[in-house]
Order: C-alpha cells, then sequence, then structure tokens
C-alpha cells in the first residue's frame, strides 16, 4: 500500500484538483492522511466532502489537525501515522497523472536497489525533464522533488530545522545512509501555480540577478544545506533552466 501524505495550510482553494486526481489514480491500493497545519480558511469542510468519495473506492482520508509548526513538522506527523510500505509527500498544489503511483511503484520495485522514484515533471507550463539519478549533481545542485515515492523503511524524516529546500535535505540524508533513487523520463504530474510560474525563476537570474530577494532567500537556503552535509560553497547551484 501507498501512503500519500499531504500537508496543507490555508490551501482549500487549491486542494480540490489535488483530491480528484488522487481518486482518478489507475492503482488504487492507498491511503490519503491530510495534515492540516492550523489552516483558518475553511479547508476542514472542502476535506469533509471528500471523505465520502474516497470510502466509495475503498481507500481512506484521514485528517490530523495541529497547530501551525511548518510544512516539515506537518509532513513527519503524517508519515508517524503512515501504514504503507511506501510513502509519498504530495502538497496541495499538485495535480497527479492518472498512471502517476502505479508508474512509480512498477519502477520501484523493478529496482531493489532504488529506495525512491522520481520523475519528471511540469511547474504551471514550465516542464522539468530532470535526468538520471547522479549522485555528484545532486550533491552540487537541488533537482529531485518532494513528490516522490519512496520506500518507507529507508525514509530518514524531514529535518524540522530546514524550512527551505526541504526536499534538496531529505535526498541529501538518504544519499549519506546509502539509499538511492531512480529516475522516471516521463511528467507525472503537475504544480499548479494559477497560471504563472511566480516562483520560479530561470537559471541566470540566480547567476547575474544575486540582488533580487527571491535569490537572496535561496542563496541562503543553499549554505545552510551545504554546511549541514559538509558540500563545497563551491558546488554549483540555481534552478533548472
Amino acid at each position: 500500500m501507498i501512503s500519500i501524505v499531504i500537508p496543507v495550510y490555508n490551501q482549500a482553494n487549491k486542494i480540490s484538483k489535488c483530491l480528484d486526481s488522487i481518486l482518478n489514480q489507475s492503482y488504487q491500493d492507498f491511503e490519503v492522511i491530510i495534515v492540516d497545519d492550523g489552516s483558518k480558511d475553511g479547508i476542514g469542510e472542502v476535506l469533509e466532502k471528500y471523505k465520502n468519495a474516497f470510502h466509495v473506492t475503498r481507500s481512506t482520508l484521514r485528517v490530523i489537525n495541529q497547530e501551525n509548526q511548518g510544512s516539515n513538522p506537518a509532513r513527519n506527523r503524517g508519515a508517524q501515522e503512515a501504514k504503507g510500505e511506501y510513502i509519498i509527500f504530495c502538497d496541495a498544489d499538485v495535480v497527479m497523472q492518472p498512471e502517476m503511483l502505479e508508474t512509480m511503484l512498477k519502477t520501484l520495485e523493478s529496482d531493489p536497489q532504488a529506495s525512491f522514484a522520481y520523475s519528471a515533471f511540469m511547474w504551471g507550463r514550465k516542464l522539468f525533464p530532470l535526468w538520471a539519478y547522479d549522485e555528484q549533481k545532486l550533491k552540487e545542485m537541488p533537482y529531485i522533488h518532494t513528490t516522490s515515492l519512496i520506500r518507507r523503511e529507508h525514509f530518514p524524516g524531514f529535518d524540522d530545522n530546514i524550512r527551505r529546500l526541504q526536499d534538496w535535505d531529505l535526498w541529501l540524508t538518504m544519499l549519506e545512509r546509502g539509499h538511492k533513487g531512480v529516475w522516471i523520463s516521463k511528467a507525472l504530474f503537475k504544480v499548479e501555480t494559477g497560471g504563472t510560474i511566480s516562483n520560479w525563476l530561470p537559471k541566470f537570474a540566480y547567476k547575474f540577478l544575486p540582488f533580487l530577494p527571491q535569490v537572496k532567500k535561496y542563496n541562503e537556503a543553499m549554505r545552510i544545506i551545504k554546511e549541514k552535509h559538509n558540500l563545497s560553497p563551491l558546488d554549483k547551484g540555481g534552478k533548472g533552466d
């Protein structure tokens, strides 16, 4: 079984597309655990309407409410409650392709040496095709999305003290423990951005526009991760083209 953990905070306007895409999966042996991290936008009412829909498919939708603590504590809380042999973390703005869970599971099961399966994805209208798992490149830059299928026994937990680039920190921690990933070239999900990709900047911005607030925050997050994992400050950084 796959445990799908979704941390939410004031995302009532986005969660429906995400849950609809889960209900439409070709693989149906899953549970959904939503950790509401202190939302104040009435998302509970939206989630209540979906409980029956999941019950009809013989899957479960559980909602855990907690005071606002941040995304990593919310993910870890969901992982603690998970019952599946596999776990995947999915934010409320992720919309899955119908074959996503099935494809990831088949890929992971066919490679006993891999601890997680990750895929290409869409960020708004921007395709991030990615590439085959590369340890050195992972040490140089974040490129694997949080929404990847993980063998639960190999999941180390998220660092509650890391506020940005949490996914990079997770995959580096798993690498240090000898756990590697396997790549799926097909874009299996899309991150909804409301018609724009305002949270994404092209690669040149991180190199030539260091004064931008978004770039400053990103570079500081890079520094924190590299320091934690003893990576060279000369290693490359920045997002894809």
